[in-house]
Protein backbone atom coordinates (compact mmCIF):
# COMPACT_ATOMS: atom_id res chain seq x y z
CA UNK A 1 0.00 0.00 0.00
CA UNK A 2 1.70 3.35 -1.19
CA UNK A 3 2.28 6.02 1.38
CA UNK A 4 -0.73 8.50 -0.14
CA UNK A 5 -3.46 5.75 0.22
CA UNK A 6 -2.26 4.91 3.94
CA UNK A 7 -2.35 8.65 5.01
CA UNK A 8 -6.00 9.11 2.87
CA UNK A 9 -6.89 5.89 4.81
CA UNK A 10 -6.01 7.40 8.45
CA UNK A 11 -6.76 10.75 7.81
CA UNK A 12 -10.69 9.39 7.34
CA UNK A 13 -10.60 7.28 9.80
CA UNK A 14 -9.60 10.24 12.02
CA UNK A 15 -12.32 12.09 10.43
CA UNK A 16 -15.06 9.78 10.88
CA UNK A 17 -14.14 9.28 14.77
CA UNK A 18 -14.08 13.19 15.11
CA UNK A 19 -17.48 13.78 12.83
CA UNK A 20 -19.07 10.89 15.46
CA UNK A 21 -17.49 12.86 18.58
CA UNK A 22 -18.80 16.05 17.44
CA UNK A 23 -21.94 15.92 16.34
CA UNK A 24 -25.62 16.09 17.74
CA UNK A 25 -27.53 14.92 14.87
CA UNK A 26 -27.96 11.45 14.93
CA UNK A 27 -27.56 11.25 10.98
CA UNK A 28 -24.05 13.04 11.52
CA UNK A 29 -23.06 10.36 13.90
CA UNK A 30 -24.69 7.66 11.40
CA UNK A 31 -22.16 9.23 8.61
CA UNK A 32 -19.29 9.05 10.80
CA UNK A 33 -19.29 5.61 11.95
CA UNK A 34 -19.66 4.85 8.50
CA UNK A 35 -16.99 6.78 7.06
CA UNK A 36 -14.95 4.86 10.17
CA UNK A 37 -15.78 1.49 9.21
CA UNK A 38 -14.96 1.89 5.17
CA UNK A 39 -11.66 3.42 6.58
CA UNK A 40 -10.18 0.49 8.18
CA UNK A 41 -11.55 -2.23 6.20
CA UNK A 42 -8.22 -1.41 3.51
CA UNK A 43 -6.29 -1.65 6.76
CA UNK A 44 -7.09 -4.85 7.67
CA UNK A 45 -7.10 -6.62 4.71
CA UNK A 46 -3.45 -4.49 3.52
CA UNK A 47 -1.43 -7.91 3.72
CA UNK A 48 -3.64 -9.83 1.17
CA UNK A 49 -3.65 -12.82 3.46
CA UNK A 50 -6.93 -15.48 3.27
CA UNK A 51 -7.08 -14.52 7.22
CA UNK A 52 -7.25 -11.07 6.92
CA UNK A 53 -9.53 -11.21 3.93
CA UNK A 54 -11.84 -12.78 6.25
CA UNK A 55 -11.06 -10.59 9.18
CA UNK A 56 -12.05 -7.49 7.45
CA UNK A 57 -15.26 -9.22 5.75
CA UNK A 58 -16.60 -10.36 9.48
CA UNK A 59 -15.79 -6.76 10.47
CA UNK A 60 -17.46 -5.21 7.92
CA UNK A 61 -20.61 -7.28 8.22
CA UNK A 62 -20.92 -6.09 11.85
CA UNK A 63 -20.45 -3.02 11.33
CA UNK A 64 -23.02 -2.57 8.75
CA UNK A 65 -25.80 -4.51 10.57
CA UNK A 66 -25.03 -1.95 13.96
CA UNK A 67 -25.12 1.32 11.68
CA UNK A 68 -28.40 0.02 10.24
CA UNK A 69 -29.64 -0.88 13.88
CA UNK A 70 -28.61 2.80 15.01
CA UNK A 71 -29.64 4.38 11.75
CA UNK A 72 -33.07 2.40 12.70
CA UNK A 73 -33.57 3.48 15.80
CA UNK A 74 -32.56 6.85 15.03
CA UNK A 75 -35.88 6.83 12.36
CA UNK A 76 -37.98 5.20 15.45
CA UNK A 77 -37.08 7.96 17.58
CA UNK A 78 -37.58 10.76 14.97
CA UNK A 79 -41.07 9.46 14.29
CA UNK A 80 -41.77 9.52 17.88
CA UNK A 81 -40.27 12.92 19.30
CA UNK A 82 -39.90 14.75 15.87
CA UNK A 83 -36.82 16.03 15.93
CA UNK A 84 -33.33 14.19 15.77
CA UNK A 85 -31.25 15.15 18.52
CA UNK A 86 -28.93 12.99 20.17
CA UNK A 87 -29.24 13.82 23.62
CA UNK A 88 -33.45 13.15 23.05
CA UNK A 89 -33.69 9.58 22.85
CA UNK A 90 -37.25 8.99 24.13
CA UNK A 91 -38.85 6.33 22.56
CA UNK A 92 -38.27 3.10 24.54
CA UNK A 93 -37.91 0.65 21.48
CA UNK A 94 -35.17 2.90 20.07
CA UNK A 95 -33.56 3.11 23.49
CA UNK A 96 -33.11 -0.37 23.93
CA UNK A 97 -32.29 -1.00 20.14
CA UNK A 98 -30.04 1.71 20.07
CA UNK A 99 -28.15 0.15 23.40
CA UNK A 100 -28.05 -3.48 21.22
CA UNK A 101 -26.02 -1.76 18.06
CA UNK A 102 -23.79 0.30 20.60
CA UNK A 103 -22.93 -3.27 22.04
CA UNK A 104 -22.53 -4.74 18.64
CA UNK A 105 -20.28 -2.00 17.61
CA UNK A 106 -18.22 -1.94 20.61
CA UNK A 107 -17.85 -5.77 21.32
CA UNK A 108 -20.20 -6.45 24.27
CA UNK A 109 -21.51 -10.26 24.67
CA UNK A 110 -23.48 -12.00 23.05
CA UNK A 111 -22.31 -9.69 20.27
CA UNK A 112 -18.70 -10.28 20.99
CA UNK A 113 -18.14 -13.34 18.01
CA UNK A 114 -16.66 -11.38 15.52
CA UNK A 115 -13.83 -9.26 17.85
CA UNK A 116 -11.55 -12.66 18.50
CA UNK A 117 -11.69 -13.56 14.92
CA UNK A 118 -10.85 -10.06 13.65
CA UNK A 119 -8.11 -9.35 15.97
CA UNK A 120 -6.70 -12.81 15.12
CA UNK A 121 -6.25 -12.10 11.00
CA UNK A 122 -4.91 -8.28 12.06
CA UNK A 123 -1.59 -7.27 12.37
CA UNK A 124 -0.80 -5.87 16.33
CA UNK A 125 -0.72 -2.23 14.62
CA UNK A 126 -4.20 -2.99 13.19
CA UNK A 127 -5.36 -4.33 16.01
CA UNK A 128 -3.93 -1.75 18.29
CA UNK A 129 -6.52 0.47 16.30
CA UNK A 130 -9.34 -2.04 16.64
CA UNK A 131 -9.17 -2.17 20.43
CA UNK A 132 -9.02 1.41 21.11
CA UNK A 133 -9.56 3.89 18.33
CA UNK A 134 -12.27 2.02 17.11
CA UNK A 135 -13.89 2.11 20.02
CA UNK A 136 -14.13 6.15 20.72
CA UNK A 137 -17.03 6.86 18.50
CA UNK A 138 -19.23 3.85 20.01
CA UNK A 139 -18.16 5.00 23.55
CA UNK A 140 -19.09 8.31 22.79
CA UNK A 141 -22.40 7.86 21.50
CA UNK A 142 -22.92 5.87 24.78
CA UNK A 143 -21.37 8.40 27.30
CA UNK A 144 -24.06 10.69 25.72
CA UNK A 145 -26.89 8.42 26.00
CA UNK A 146 -25.96 6.99 29.03
CA UNK A 147 -28.90 8.35 31.00
CA UNK A 148 -31.45 7.72 28.38
CA UNK A 149 -29.90 4.02 27.11
CA UNK A 150 -31.66 0.88 28.48
CA UNK A 151 -29.86 0.50 31.48
CA UNK A 152 -31.27 -3.23 31.98
CA UNK A 153 -30.04 -4.61 28.72
CA UNK A 154 -26.59 -2.37 28.96
CA UNK A 155 -26.50 -4.33 32.56
CA UNK A 156 -26.65 -7.29 31.42
CA UNK A 157 -24.36 -7.53 28.70
CA UNK A 158 -21.71 -5.82 30.68
CA UNK A 159 -22.28 -8.54 33.55
CA UNK A 160 -22.26 -11.02 30.24
CA UNK A 161 -19.10 -10.04 28.87
CA UNK A 162 -16.98 -9.53 32.37
CA UNK A 163 -17.65 -13.37 32.48
CA UNK A 164 -16.83 -14.83 29.11
CA UNK A 165 -14.23 -12.72 28.26
CA UNK A 166 -12.47 -13.84 31.60
CA UNK A 167 -13.73 -17.29 31.01
CA UNK A 168 -12.65 -17.36 27.11
CA UNK A 169 -9.18 -15.98 27.47
CA UNK A 170 -8.04 -18.93 29.73
CA UNK A 171 -7.93 -21.26 27.16
CA UNK A 172 -6.18 -19.33 24.37
CA UNK A 173 -2.75 -19.33 23.61
CA UNK A 174 -2.55 -17.13 20.73
CA UNK A 175 -1.83 -13.50 22.23
CA UNK A 176 -4.10 -11.50 19.87
CA UNK A 177 -7.40 -13.77 20.83
CA UNK A 178 -6.20 -13.68 24.56
CA UNK A 179 -6.38 -9.43 23.85
CA UNK A 180 -9.74 -9.64 22.66
CA UNK A 181 -10.88 -11.31 25.05
CA UNK A 182 -9.74 -8.98 27.68
CA UNK A 183 -10.62 -6.05 25.54
CA UNK A 184 -14.70 -7.73 25.84
CA UNK A 185 -14.07 -7.94 29.92
CA UNK A 186 -12.61 -4.53 30.51
CA UNK A 187 -15.55 -3.29 27.37
CA UNK A 188 -17.99 -5.39 29.47
CA UNK A 189 -16.90 -3.25 33.05
CA UNK A 190 -17.59 0.05 31.23
CA UNK A 191 -21.07 -0.81 29.95
CA UNK A 192 -21.12 -1.32 33.61
CA UNK A 193 -19.77 1.48 34.81
CA UNK A 194 -21.81 3.89 32.54
CA UNK A 195 -24.90 2.94 34.07
CA UNK A 196 -23.81 4.51 37.21
CA UNK A 197 -21.92 7.57 36.07
CA UNK A 198 -20.11 8.10 32.44
CA UNK A 199 -17.48 10.19 34.29
CA UNK A 200 -15.91 7.19 35.78
CA UNK A 201 -16.61 5.14 32.42
CA UNK A 202 -14.79 7.97 30.24
CA UNK A 203 -11.88 7.13 33.35
CA UNK A 204 -12.40 3.75 32.90
CA UNK A 205 -12.14 4.00 29.21
CA UNK A 206 -8.88 6.25 29.29
CA UNK A 207 -6.75 4.22 31.74
CA UNK A 208 -8.33 0.88 29.52
CA UNK A 209 -6.29 3.12 26.43
CA UNK A 210 -3.23 3.62 28.60
CA UNK A 211 -3.22 0.27 29.42
CA UNK A 212 -3.56 -1.37 25.89
CA UNK A 213 -1.47 1.02 23.90
CA UNK A 214 2.27 0.16 25.51
CA UNK A 215 0.69 -3.42 25.55
CA UNK A 216 0.34 -4.00 22.22
CA UNK A 217 3.42 -1.81 20.97
CA UNK A 218 5.82 -4.03 22.93
CA UNK A 219 4.21 -7.19 21.75
CA UNK A 220 4.69 -5.69 18.14
CA UNK A 221 8.35 -4.80 18.81
CA UNK A 222 9.53 -8.31 19.98
CA UNK A 223 7.36 -10.06 17.36
CA UNK A 224 5.84 -12.04 19.82
CA UNK A 225 2.40 -13.99 18.26
CA UNK A 226 1.75 -16.91 21.27
CA UNK A 227 2.25 -17.46 24.87
CA UNK A 228 5.02 -19.91 23.86
CA UNK A 229 6.46 -17.17 22.40
CA UNK A 230 7.02 -15.22 25.55
CA UNK A 231 9.24 -17.74 27.13
CA UNK A 232 11.88 -16.85 24.44
CA UNK A 233 11.14 -12.61 24.80
CA UNK A 234 14.34 -12.31 26.78
CA UNK A 235 17.07 -13.75 24.08
CA UNK A 236 15.48 -10.25 21.66
CA UNK A 237 14.99 -8.01 24.16
CA UNK A 238 16.08 -8.49 27.89
CA UNK A 239 14.65 -5.41 29.17
CA UNK A 240 10.88 -6.39 27.70
CA UNK A 241 11.05 -9.60 29.38
CA UNK A 242 10.55 -8.83 32.64
CA UNK A 243 7.14 -5.54 31.56
CA UNK A 244 5.56 -8.26 29.09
Amino acid sequence: MSPMITSILILSLATGTIITMASFHWLLAWMGLELNTLAILPIISKSHHPRATEASTKYFLTQAAASALILFSSVMNAQATGQWSILQLEDPLAQTLLTVALAMKLGLAPTHFWLPEVLQGSSFKTGLIIITWQKLAPMTLLLLTWDQASMLTLTMMGSLSVVLGGLGGLNQTQLRKVIAFSSIAHLGWMATIVTKSNKLALLNLTMYILISTPMMLSLTFSSTKTTQDLTTTWTTSPMLAPLT
